[in-house]
């Protein structure tokens, strides 16, 4: 599919209160240990490992800036995307997915093991879109942690209802389905395997397994950041969720989160005192939406 037949996506930032965020499900279903098991040219490859947008506890995350400061660098020729991400700022997807569709080279994005939310819609700016057996694509609509009275509430909605359309005509434009029909999968906040993605036409093709490896991640940033997804979701603000987390991390006597440099040997035990906080932080998110 050529980049000049996909639609552009808006671009633009939340109003006061609102912030765009990651789905706790989407962080629970992803290994950040799948990478590319090869990558035949790594000067023109892009890898994108981690959550789109700043990510406050890795000092990183994918963004705008850094991949247009990439795409720069490789100039106009073709160019190689590897997804394993589980979403996060929809906004900066949006931007990502437009820097890449405007790129004047080949773009092959290979979906390596999950492009969920944001990272979805980036994947969607390939020429040619490969996708791992048991890899997933998670599309839902955008999801928001707002402040703010029933005005501000029902003005909120009211502006993101047409970035919600303009993912759904990605999605369209993309498999040539019906863009009502992806607002159906959208709502379902539905989860497409690999050669479900095929079959669909998400992806062109099945991406071979051995492009595919599987390394340690680490399971305590993971955690925090579920931690950090679930707080938010039950309306408690950034500052003060980071806050919340650091101080129980401090109480561990790791400031890594998982284990390294812990003089106490006490590592392993402390990841799983996090994955199993994260778990009932993640309850406490499903208590408070009523699931």
């Amino acid at each position: 599919m050529s980049l000049k037949h996909l639609p552009g996506a808006p671009e633009g930032r939340l109003h006061v209160g609102v912030s765009s965020q990651l789905l706790p499900a989407a962080l629970d279903r992803w290994n950040p240990g799948v990478q590319s098991a090869v990558d035949a040219d790594e000067d023109r490859t892009i890898s994108v490992y981690d959550v789109i947008g700043y990510d406050y506890w890795s000092g990183d995350g994918v963004t705008a800036k850094r991949i247009a400061g990439a795409l720069r660098n490789m100039g106009t020729g073709p160019v190689t995307v590897n997804v394993n991400s589980p979403g996060g700022d929809m906004f900066e997807g949006l931007a990502i997915y437009n820097l890449l569709r405007e790129h004047k080279g080949e773009v092959t994005v290979k979906v390596l093991g999950l492009a969920a939310s944001a990272a979805s819609i980036i994947a969607m700016a390939g020429d040619t879109v490969q996708i791992a057996r048991a890899g997933f694509l998670m599309v839902h609509n955008a999801w928001v942690v707002a402040v703010g009275n029933r005005n501000d509430l029902r003005t909120t909605a009211d502006w993101l209802e047409p970035f919600d359309a303009a993912m759904a005509d990605i999605y369209a434009a993309r498999t040539g389905d019906d863009i009502k029909a992806m607002a159906k999968l959208m709502d379902a906040e539905s989860w497409i395997g690999g050669s479900d993605a095929v079959e669909r036409g998400f992806a062109d093709e099945l991406l071979p397994s051995d492009q595919v490896e599987s390394g340690g991640g680490k399971a305590g940033a993971s955690a925090v950041r579920r931690i950090e997804a679930a707080l938010r979701a039950s309306g408690l603000p950034k500052t003060e969720a980071m806050r919340l987390i650091s101080d129980f991390k401090s109480g561990l006597g790791d400031p890594a989160g998982g284990g390294v440099g812990d003089p106490t040997g006490h590592g392993s035990r402390d990841a799983a005192v996090l994955q199993s906080t994260a778990a009932h932080a993640a309850s406490l998110t499903s208590i408070l939406k009523g699931n």
